[in-house]
């Protein structure tokens, strides 16, 4: 599962409709592009994709006073909204997945009602739990610790990543259950995005 999918969909959302160029700042905005591996190539040819999979619809609009070929809007259709649901759901219970994923996953949370994402999080938990003992049972060698030379460290790394995992999904859960965030049906909530045409400070400086 690629978080790039996941994440130019919840961008195209958040406006309604975007063009290739609102998505990208957007995403640099967020910071994607240092943490995920979103590159410009990648957004655009995910949006032409997915229009051709009818997730998005592809408007054509004017061109700008300033000349040039029409500028490609998108738009989320009802099966876009479903795609992006079911990658939203699946990245937050998903632990044997990269990083990118989970991150894309935190920054939609605020798409899903309170309770379903408490559900999926605790979900996550139960199989990071699994995680654990898995390699307890079936990986961690039997010898003493002192002879399992530095193989050994591979098995403490999966363990330290397991426990830190599903304690940090419990932070995260008591916070929802404290009222942190506004949530799916909570009422409104500032949207991070970017206005059209407004330069992001963030975004490097290879722009195409």
């Amino acid at each position: 599962m690629s978080a790039t999918r996941l994440l130019v969909l919840g961008a195209v959302r958040q406006h309604g409709r975007a063009h290739g160029y609102q998505v990208r700042n957007d995403l640099e905005f967020w910071g994607a592009h240092e943490w995920s591996n979103v590159k410009p190539g990648s957004i655009y040819h995910a949006l032409k994709q997915m229009a051709k999979q009818e997730l998005l619809i592809a408007h054509d609009i004017a061109p700008s006073t300033a000349g040039g070929p029409p500028r490609t809007e998108y738009e989320l259709t009802a099966e876009g909204e479903r795609e992006y649901l079911s990658l939203l759901r699946e990245s937050l219970v998903r632990h044997d997945q990269k990083i990118d994923l989970l991150t894309a996953g935190v920054g939609f949370i605020v798409d899903l009602p309170r309770a379903e994402a408490i559900s999926l999080l605790r979900q996550r938990v139960v199989a990071l739990e699994g995680r654990r003992d898995e390699v307890d049972k079936h990986w961690t060698p039997q010898a003493a610790p002192e002879e399992w030379g530095h193989i050994g460290e591979i098995m403490r790394l999966w363990v330290h990543v397991a426990d830190s995992g599903a304690e940090w999904t419990r932070g995260l859960i008591a916070r929802l259950e404290g009222g942190a965030y506004v949530m799916a049906g909570e009422g409104e909530r500032s949207v991070d995005v970017l206005p059209d045409g407004v330069e992001n400070p963030f975004a490097g400086q290879d722009r195409d």
